[in-house]
């Protein structure tokens, strides 16, 4: 098995010992007559391949062979074939699980980049295939490669390193090759350097390889690069040999591809582009066969030659001065960008940090506001104060709520939000918000129905608190703009296919409208149509764009219509994941009124003192006693020497943290129930309270039912599930 296994890797993933030898065999062919630039002979062996791998079903081995494909067009500067060939190898490699085709997939990406002039693009893609793939031969490619970016970018030490790395290669396959390559680029690179000598060192030494293993292309790339080093020393004599060279390499090419032409093998892959290029020749060839002169010809096409390659030299003189200065000009304008992105990046970093702390730190104050109030209401305060205290409670409520929608805000521009993906009854996250907005609507003297259709799945897989804080602000916002009216909630199925659902939610009310005007703005933060409106109904305006943000967590967009004095509907789409397989279960709700608190007696670790006797007061009207910890140090000690009926662990601490606290208790208690208390900020993360071992978190400041209710729930959980 190991033996086959060896194979396979060697063989481009082959898995029959006799393939792999003949397509090994046949890769071996194609490479010397690609390097030789017999063109024709090269895709009759990919032809080979290519039907061995179709007839042996071997995705691996057509994928490598469209690679190979890709690559010889690509180097004969057919980039319409390269791409077709590339296209097709994109298709295979979406369901193959092969390190290397993906690397050379790269590599080719790579190289079309290269083509076209992104050499930074082309830089990060062969870095990606580097790492994808150790293979030898494909590295030393990706040496190659990168040589001939640097010397576009003008990183000539970096292109010279890579190039004496090839020239000492040990590559088996395409060892000579590879160095002929490296140095014929070393040859341009000491020509644009000024540095004639070494330059025709390389050349000379490119020519060598290339006649000694007949690289044809290669041959007269060295004559071409000979010529043009001894033109700019001004030695003419010496440019002319290799110039006459050039000739007689072009009469050759032009008799090798007249049998070329004959065999007419590569009719079926160029089509129109290669039976162009044989007309041409064609036509050359008859108009040489009846000249009487041949000399005189050879003489005027020598002439034209040298004064296109003149032309050629100038135009390529103004080309590159054009490119540099155009460079130049880039390197500027990228540079100014990126000063302008990090300084955007750092403003948006700061104003986030910013927020995050001032949101966090006015919890714990408002904490204080809101406890206080309660507790002062609860002790039936004379009728002129309780008006006072609830506008008090009512002034808190408010900032609450204002310091939840900019905490909001900020995580969602800060891309700390991610849908969760969990199993929920859709039913029951709509019919809490619409029972908890109830009071709203009878303060507005409002109707507020909910509209669920039954062959909506009772078990969808998704976020039902992002899903609620939907429906929040929008009922809200509904509620908030229509007095003595109707505000509906629907949820209609739109399709189900297997395991999946699309669901169509809209809100609709007939309250004061928006104008048209108003609707193009409405979605942003801080808007609420005018000036007038704020004043009159209230609010942050923030609502809408949490709505807009959150919906394109899950790639759905809200849309609405209205009419100025008609109301207002909005709507969306959402695309949901089901459980067929569930089945219905019996609901379950705790009551605060089955709670006995009496003689619970719970350990408080509040570092705050204003909050722990607020705590305290709190517990203490429901006849709970509780010991104070300031501390996560002292919330461990005191852990291990009572006994405790559930704890409230604060998260921000001096010292060590409660996340942390509630993990050393965890080491010698798993069973107390410990809730966490906490004033959430941007980085703080709910997965990281139950991480650590947290029952349940409550946010400060929180509303005193949520409180009991938490408790109770956590503490006689077991006593609760036990009666159902």
């Amino acid at each position: 098995m190991l033996c086959i296994f060896l194979c396979t890797q060697l063989s481009f993933g082959q898995n029959d010992i006799s393939s792999t030898e003949k397509v090994q065999a046949i890769f071996d062919e194609f490479m010397v007559h690609r390097h030789q630039n017999k063109i024709e002979k090269a895709l009759e062996t990919l032809d080979q391949a290519a039907e061995i791998a179709e007839n042996n079903e071997d995705a691996k081995l057509l994928l490598d062979t469209y690679h190979q494909y890709a690559r010889l067009f690509l180097e004969e500067g057919d980039r319409e074939t390269t791409i077709f060939y590339w296209d097709r190898a994109s298709i295979l490699l979406k369901g193959l699980s092969y390190s290397y085709g993906q690397a050379f997939h790269n590599y080719l990406d790579a190289a079309l980049r290269y083509d076209e002039g992104n050499n930074f693009q082309s830089l990060k893609l062969l870095e990606e295939s580097r790492k994808l793939s150790n293979n030898r031969n494909l590295g030393n490619n990706i040496l190659l490669l990168e040589a001939y970016i640097f010397t576009n970018i003008e990183k000539y030490e970096d292109a010279i390193k890579n190039l004496h790395a090839l020239i000492v290669n040990s590559d088996d396959k395409e060892r000579p090759y590879l160095a002929t390559k490296a140095n014929l680029q070393l040859a341009k690179i000491s020509l644009e350097l000024n540095d004639l000598e070494e330059g025709v060192i390389h050349s000379q030494a490119a020519l060598e390889l290339a006649e000694k293993h007949s690289f044809f292309k290669e041959v007269k790339a060295a004559n071409q690069s000979l010529s043009s080093i001894y033109e700019k020393t001004g030695d003419f004599s010496q440019a002319l040999n290799y110039t006459k060279v050039l000739e007689k390499i072009r009469d050759s090419i032009f008799n090798i591809e007249k049998v070329q032409l004959e065999a007419k093998t590569a009719d079926k892959i160029r089509f129109e582009h290669q039976m162009n290029e044989i007309n041409k020749l064609t036509a050359k060839n008859e108009e040489l066969s009846e000249s009487k002169n041949r000399s005189e010809i050879t003489a005027i096409l020598t002439s034209a030659f040298l004064t296109i390659i003149s032309l050629l030299a100038v135009s390529l003189f103004r080309n590159n001065q054009i490119k540099l200065k155009t460079n130049d000009l880039l390197y500027t304008k990228n540079k100014e960008l990126e000063l302008a992105r990090d300084s955007a990046v750092s403003a948006m970093e700061a104003k986030t940090n910013f927020l995050s702390t001032v949101t966090h730190e006015l919890r714990t104050p408002l904490y204080a506001v809101t406890g206080l109030t309660h507790l002062l209401l609860e002790e039936n305060p004379a009728d002129h104060q309780k008006e006072h205290l609830k506008s008090l409670k009512f002034s808190g409520d408010y900032l609450l709520n204002f310091i939840n929608d900019i905490l909001q805000i900020n995580k969602i521009d800060a891309d700390k939000l991610e849908p969760l993906n969990i199993e929920f009854k859709l039913h029951k996250v709509l019919a809490d918000v619409v029972d908890s907005l109830q009071q709203n609507a009878g303060e507005n003297n409002t109707s507020l129905v909910l509209d669920y259709d039954p062959n909506i799945p009772q078990q969808l897989l998704g976020d039902p608190i992002k899903i609620s804080q939907i429906f929040m602000n929008l009922v809200g916002n509904a509620l908030k703009f229509t007095k003595d009216g109707k505000v509906e909630v629907i949820a209609k199925m739109l399709r189900k296919e297997e395991d999946e659902v699309k669901l169509y939610f809209e809100v609709k009310d007939n309250g004061i409208g928006i104008s048209e005007d108003q609707q193009k703005n409405i979605f942003d933060s801080f808007e609420q149509g005018s000036i007038q409106i704020n004043r009159e109904y209230g609010g942050t305006g923030l609502g809408l764009t949490i709505v807009k943000s959150l919906l394109g967590l899950f790639g759905s967009k809200v849309h609405l219509e209205s009419e100025l004095g008609h109301g207002s509907s909005f709507f969306f789409e959402l695309d949901l994941k089901c459980d067929n397989s569930a089945i219905d279960e019996v609901a379950f709700e705790l009551n605060p009124e089955e709670f006995n608190f009496k003689g619970l007696h719970l350990l408080v670790v509040e570092d705050n003192k204003i909050n722990q006797v607020i705590t305290k007061k709190m517990l203490t009207k429901k006849e709970i006693t509780c010991d104070i910890a300031n501390n996560g140090n002292e919330a461990i000690d005191l852990a291990k020497a009572n006994t405790y009926n559930a704890i409230l662990m604060d998260i921000h601490m001096p010292g060590i943290s409660g996340e942390e606290a509630t993990r050393q208790i965890r080491k010698f208690d798993d069973e107390i129930p410990i809730i966490a208390l906490t004033a959430i900020s941007l980085d703080d993360s709910l997965d990281s309270f139950y991480e650590a071992g947290c029952n349940d978190v409550v946010t400060k400041p929180f509303k005193p039912e949520v409180f009991y209710q938490k408790i109770g729930e956590n503490i006689f959980k077991k006593k609760m599930e036990g009666l159902v």
